[in-house]
């Protein structure tokens, strides 16, 4: 995971490639949290993030919210009382990037980080 969080998400223009399977296969295990979804034919990533209220998960959208404008990739987010959905794809191809598992995985160091400071065990 540490490698993809070192990364930095590149542009991307429509004629950009999706991510193969191939890829996705070589990618997925550095985020073993997140879960691939379709949704109206468009490959995507998806995890849940578990808060004890809404205060916290709406501080954990705020941090995400930052990380999307450094980054320039921005996911679907849906903020709700103890709970935080966190969507990936790249609009532009219509399915996966490279850029996206990065994401996650910048993500995910998100809740990381959250959880040390806490002197918690991150969840998912």
């Amino acid at each position: 995971m540490d490698g993809l969080t070192q990364e930095k998400c590149t542009a991307c223009r429509r004629d950009s490639p999706r991510a193969t399977e191939a890829e996705i296969r070589e990618l997925k295990p550095n985020i073993p949290a997140w879960t691939l979804v379709e949704r109206e034919g468009i490959q995507q990533l998806e995890r849940v993030f578990r808060f004890p209220n809404f205060a916290e998960a709406l501080a954990f959208t705020n941090r995400v919210g930052t990380l999307a404008e450094e980054e320039g990739h921005h996911p679907g987010i849906l903020t709700e009382w103890g709970r935080v959905t966190v969507t990936l794809w790249t609009h532009k191809i219509r399915g996966l990037h490279r850029n996206d598992f990065v994401m996650a995985a910048k993500v995910d160091a998100l809740q990381r980080d959250r959880a040390t400071e806490r002197g918690e065990m991150a969840t998912g």
